[in-house]
């Protein structure tokens, strides 16, 4: 739910319209795009802070491409 003092106003003309479009073509609100690209942009951040804070775990061992193909038998 927007709040009266939300930071979302408008998205640009362009956005709009293809976002009109492609609820016309779904039959489905835009609201639901909306939503359904707000959880995926989420949930992708997410993973890349997971990755990010793993690429600098210096306590996490680095594993060499030739033991990783003896471990999976490659």
């Amino acid at each position: 739910m927007l709040y009266e003092h939300s930071p979302i106003r408008k998205i640009p003309d362009d956005l709009a319209s293809k976002l009109s479009e492609i609820a016309i073509e779904t039959e489905r609100p835009k609201s639901f795009h909306i939503q359904k690209a707000l959880e995926s942009y989420l949930a992708e951040i997410a993973d890349l802070q997971v990755a990010y804070d793993r690429l600098h775990d210096t306590t996490d061992p680095v594993i060499s491409i030739n033991d990783m193909r003896k471990e999976l038998e490659l």
